[in-house]
């Protein structure tokens, strides 16, 4: 237990402490701070704390504005920093709980702080990794029979996405322009999307940075594994269908992509591990792993429009449903030798699950426009409208308690006048 109240229903109790980066009006500069309860713990107050033998002699990792750093230092500094927050924030333990003056300083309401991105994201890559949501696509744009491509189930299908357009949950997301062919037997016409979409999706922080030409093996993977967030890939469907042969996504993804603000390690996640998806036909040995490292993670997806009294809930999925594992992703994806660098974001792809209610797109959900997503009091979506604001959530249950990730919001704001005239 905490010193710090928490509510039994909170996010963010003792055994989660997610780290996040903010900043408050009476101070800009971000730094890094832990989530407990209501609060932030802003470590830039409280670094000195940090004396174990790994952390004592680089407790300025705590003064920086993203978490980077940190990341960077691998596991023995994150078991560590977690042990020392752990017993701080206890309520056995008198140094923070009893120091009023230094509680003051280093305790922040979440409801005055402004949380900005966890870390400065070098690169984005995006894998395809829900059978279910794959098989789904593949039905609707080709037939049952063939719905997986040939490679899907013999590796993590993924592609680079953009960096640069990477938001923090609350961003705005402007609706895309572009080149579209609603009509297949007349050119194409450019202006807004119109079948603009989410996808659920979590994703995976990277660690400590390799070297150019030196895969990740499957007994480091995990290593290299700092935590998670929510993550939504917004998708415009028609510029997709459009542009996408034979080079994949480009335009329709690189618009924007939001992270929830606080990445939960995977120590926190530990308690929560289930049995890998069985995986059929066996993996090429470089991909087959031993251990399991797949995760409970309750996912909910829902819709705040014009003629709602509150949110609707669209999609309950969780992220247990994936096919291949973090760990395969990131092994597949340094075999080459690419290499990684601390603060790399690495999207799971739409998470589906089995029933209609468990899909992840409104692609899924409206299954290609053929019918309504219903949102209560009248109000019905096939795709995004302007002014809808999408929020996801997730949270893994424990015994009287609950590891979660916060929300990862975003509202949709009419595409450019002046592109739209």
């Amino acid at each position: 237990m905490s010193f710090v109240n928490v509510a039994p229903d909170s996010d963010f109790p003792i055994q989660n402490l997610p780290y996040g980066v903010f900043s408050t009006p009476d101070n800009p500069r971000p730094r890094i701070g832990v989530a407990i309860g209501d609060f932030i713990l802003d470590l830039t107050q409280v670094k000195q704390l940090f004396d174990g033998p790994v952390l004592r002699d680089i407790q300025d990792v705590f003064d920086q504005p993203t978490l980077n750093a940190f990341m960077g230092l691998g596991k023995p500094a994150w078991t560590e920093a977690r042990s020392t927050l752990q017993q701080i924030l206890s309520d056995s333990e008198p140094v923070l709980r009893d120091n009023a003056e230094l509680r003051a300083r280093a305790l922040v309401p979440q409801s005055q702080a402004t949380m900005l991105l966890p870390a400065r994201i070098g690169d984005y890559t995006d894998f395809y990794s829900s059978k279910n949501h794959a098989f789904n696509v593949g039905c609707m744009f080709r037939d049952p029979a063939n719905a997986l491509n040939p490679n899907w189930t013999y590796l993590p299908v993924g592609y680079h996405g953009r960096a640069s357009s990477v938001v923090v949950s609350g961003t705005p997301i402007r609706r895309p322009t572009g080149q579209t062919r609603p009509d297949d037997n007349k050119p194409p016409v450019f202006g807004p999307c119109r079948l603009l979409d989410f996808e659920l999706e979590m994703a995976f922080f990277t660690g400590p940075a390799t070297r150019l030409g030196e895969p990740v093996s499957m007994d480091k993977a995990e290593d290299h594994i700092f935590g998670m967030v929510l993550m939504n890939d917004w998708s415009a469907r028609d510029i997709q269908k459009w542009e996408y042969v034979p080079l994949g996504p480009f335009l329709a993804k690189n618009f924007g992509t939001t992270v929830s603000p606080w990445v939960v390690t995977m120590d926190a996640l530990k308690p929560f591990i289930v049995t890998n998806l069985l995986q059929d036909p066996a993996p090429l040995p470089y991909l087959q792993q031993e251990d399991n490292y797949n995760f409970d993670i309750k996912l909910d997806v829902s819709i705040m429009a014009d003629g709602l009294a509150k949110p609707a809930v669209i999609s309950r999925s969780n992220f247990k449903n994936m096919y291949w594992t973090m760990k395969q992703q990131l092994v597949h994806h340094t075999v080459t030798g690419c290499n990684i660098n601390p603060g790399d974001l690495m999207g799971s792809g739409t998470i589906s699950g089995e029933s209609q209610d468990s899909l992840g797109s409104l692609l899924e959900l409206c299954w290609k426009g053929t019918r309504t997503v219903d949102l209560g009091n009248g109000v019905t979506r096939k795709f995004l409208q302007d002014g809808d604001e999408v929020i996801f959530s997730g949270y893994c249950e424990g015994n009287g308690y609950r590891v979660g990730f916060g929300t990862c919001a975003g509202k949709i704001l009419p595409a450019h006048a002046a592109l739209v005239g």
